[in-house]
C-alpha cells in the first residue's frame, strides 16, 4: 500500500509540474502575443506620416492632372468659340450694314 501511495503522490506531483509548466508557457505565450501586438502596432504607428505623405502626393498628382484636363478642355472650347465668333463677323457685319442702308431710306 506504501508503493501504491508513493506511486500515486509521484504521479500527482508530476501533473503539478506538469500543470505548472503548461501555465508557465500559456503565460509567455500571452505576453510574447502582446509583445509582438505592440510591436506592430508601433511599426504602424511609425509607417503613418509615410502613408500621410504618400496619400498627399497622390492627391496632388490627380489634382494636376484633373487641373490640366480642366485647363486642355477650357482651351479647347476657347478656341472652339474663337473660331464662331469669326465665321458669325462677317455676317454680322453685313447685317449690320443691311440695318444702316434701311435706316437711309
Amino acid at each position: 500500500m506504501d508503493d501504491t501511495l508513493k506511486r500515486l503522490l509521484d504521479a500527482e506531483m508530476r501533473a503539478e509540474r506538469l500543470a505548472k509548466q503548461a501555465e508557465e508557457e500559456q503565460e509567455h505565450t500571452i505576453q510574447q502575443a502582446m509583445a509582438d501586438t505592440k510591436a506592430a502596432n508601433d511599426q504602424f504607428t511609425a509607417r503613418i506620416p509615410d502613408l500621410h505623405r504618400s496619400f498627399i502626393a497622390k492627391a496632388e498628382e490627380r489634382a494636376e492632372q484633373n487641373i490640366a484636363e480642366l485647363r486642355r478642355r477650357y482651351d479647347e472650347r476657347h478656341n472652339q468659340l474663337r473660331d464662331q465668333a469669326e465665321q458669325r463677323e462677317e455676317e454680322a457685319m453685313e447685317a449690320a450694314f443691311q440695318i444702316l442702308v434701311g435706316r437711309e431710306r
